[in-house]
């Protein structure tokens, strides 16, 4: 069992420290309605017949924009396209982040945000989707480097380079206690350091660790960890109202096209943006 403070301080797929700063926000506002008028999600958008979403450049496998073009693709992009569809719609897009789309759902600004992390705190302040799937944590190593369970990480010999902040460094620090750990401010300097043979290896969730050996052939392999096994669920967080059929709909969308493998291949889409396909995926990585 994960505890309490790692469901917390979970964000995004990776997590980030942008929690920190949502707990102060999510504090001090209170949800807002979903519409100028307090007109239901779902009636405002069978109604106009428009789909608003957060989008989130640079976030592949989930958002990828074409800076010459301005059009968007990925995984998310995929699904609310098939969201919109069921009302006839099209999708809207407003740029927003991780942190910010949780403003955006309170104020009204947006139907959904798609890939956040139910941790506690954002319970407070909006709702959540079913898992459209789990998102598993591992390694990426050094060149010669193994390690398939957190045991074998958790020896002083071990340096282990994590993103300071992230659920990254707390599954870490609560797996591999006894692990060399060596924090640094951004994800590219951790890689940045396995590449250069100052770290062993580094913690990063799926997406990110098979993105990663993708763009870095220098780097060694992407391996699960297991006992335990880390993995966190990836909802859609939507506005908080008594009308329940919005969330009802999504989650019997989400249902639906999880039980049918069409998430799984609207995933790997995503990662092929990336170069990553589905022969890169290991074996025992469970979306």
């Amino acid at each position: 069992m994960l505890s309490r403070r790692l469901f917390a301080g979970a964000a995004a797929a990776a997590g980030t420290t942008a929690l920190l700063a949502e707990r102060v926000q999510a504090q001090a506002q209170a949800p807002a309605p979903a519409g100028a008028s307090g007109e239901s999600t779902i009636d405002r958008v069978k109604s106009r017949k428009v789909l608003r979403i957060a989008a989130l450049a640079g976030e592949a496998p989930y958002f990828n924009k074409d800076l010459a073009n301005g059009q968007w693709s990925g995984m998310c992009i995929d699904m609310a396209n098939d969201i919109a569809k069921v009302f006839d719609g099209k999708v809207e897009y407003v740029e927003s982040t991780y942190g910010n789309s949780v403003l955006d759902l309170q104020a009204g600004k947006i139907d959904l945000a798609f890939s956040l992390n139910p941790t506690p705190l954002r319970a407070l302040v909006i709702d959540f989707t079913h898992a459209f799937y789990m998102h598993g944590f591992g390694m990426v190593g050094k060149k010669g480097f193994t390690a398939t369970n957190w045991a074998e990480l958790n020896k002083p010999e071990v340096k282990i380079a994590v993103d300071i902040g992230s659920v990254h460094e707390i599954s870490a620090r609560r797996f591999a206690p006894k692990a060399t750990i060596i924090g640094f401010k951004m994800r590219d300097e951790c890689i940045l350091a396995v590449q250069s043979g100052r770290a062993d290896c580094v913690i990063l969730a799926v997406n990110l660790g098979l993105t990663a050996v993708k763009k870095n052939p220098q780097l060694g392999e992407f391996q699960m960890l297991h006992q335990p096994r880390v993995q966190l669920p990836t909802c859609m967080g939507i506005h908080q109202e008594a009308d329940r059929r919005w969330r009802d709909f999504l989650n019997a969308w989400v249902d639906f096209n999880r039980g049918t493998q069409q998430i799984r291949e609207w995933l790997y889409n995503g990662l092929a943006i990336n170069g990553v396909k589905p022969e890169d995926v290991p074996a025992d990585v469970e979306f």
